[in-house]
């Protein structure tokens, strides 16, 4: 279910100094977006302009609305017993939430202090904002790794490779766990050769616990259109399933859990 913000009485969560950003909805039932039910957080503002994006209505902060950390985390707070029954927690979504760091880390902490699990959903484009004090109050980062060479990636997003592998490489280092995601694009992110080079990556990372091998979808078309924006992929078709389960057996070749 998706909803705004409204502000509420500041809650003991948060400590610190309330933090401004800019919100662009909530999902107070999130399955797919990390363990169990999930509070996702979507944050507006986004480098990337990824051709198959079914949120482009998130690519600027100011397609949000301003928000403060406190009032986010006492909405949290209404939610966190609930949250704890369904094994669930906090997941911090975008557009890509690593556009307002000191916002994610103010209610990381928050969400912490609730005593909530905690997933960051990234592109991993800018990891380098993300400090070790922010990574500290982070259990799980979904890492959407979107192609493996520099030039689909550049052509699929529209910004370089290396500073998400070189993010998924840190993550590694402080044995953050990561589920990975890979959104399956026929005739972009198809190449098979390329997905045992990020298959073979990921194995080498050894905090990969599983990928999500997503098949690509139009269900964002309409946004494009509404925002008289050119749909690149308009007559792309999803992958077949037997591709589909293909590219998930490339994964598992490497002893990674491909779903």
């Amino acid at each position: 279910m998706l909803s705004p913000i409204t502000p509420q009485p500041a809650h003991a969560a948060g400590t610190g100094a309330s933090v401004r950003g800019w919100v662009h909805s909530v999902e107070t039932g999130g399955t797919v977006d990390g363990p169990g039910l999930r509070y996702v957080l979507f944050l507006a503002g986004c480098p990337l302009r990824c051709q198959y994006c079914h949120n482009p209505d998130t690519r600027h902060m100011h397609d949000g609305s301003p928000a403060q950390s406190s009032d986010v985390l006492a909405d949290i707070a209404t939610y966190a017993d609930f949250l704890h029954r369904a094994h669930g927690g906090l997941t911090i979504s975008g557009g890509e939430p690593l556009v307002q760091p000191e916002f994610c880390a103010a209610i990381f902490r928050g969400a912490k202090q609730l005593g909530l699990h905690t997933a960051l959903d990234t592109s991993g484009f800018l990891g380098s904002h993300a400090d070790d004090h922010l990574l500290a109050d982070v259990d799980l980062v979904l890492l959407d790794i979107k192609a493996f060479k520099e030039a689909t990636y550049r052509a699929a997003t529209g910004v370089p490779l290396r500073p998400t592998l070189e993010f998924a490489e840190r993550l590694s280092a402080l044995r953050k766990p990561i589920w990975l995601r890979y959104v399956l694009v026929p005739g972009l992110t198809d190449h098979l050769d390329e997905i045992e080079g990020l298959a073979e990556f990921a194995a080498g990372l050894e905090v990969v616990e599983r990928v999500d091998v997503l098949p690509f979808h139009k269900m964002g078309e309409f946004k494009w259109k509404q925002l008289g924006l050119p749909y690149a992929l308009a007559n792309t078709e999803p992958p077949p399933p037997e591709l589909t389960e293909r590219v998930r057996g490339i994964f598992r070749t490497q002893g990674l859990k491909a779903v």
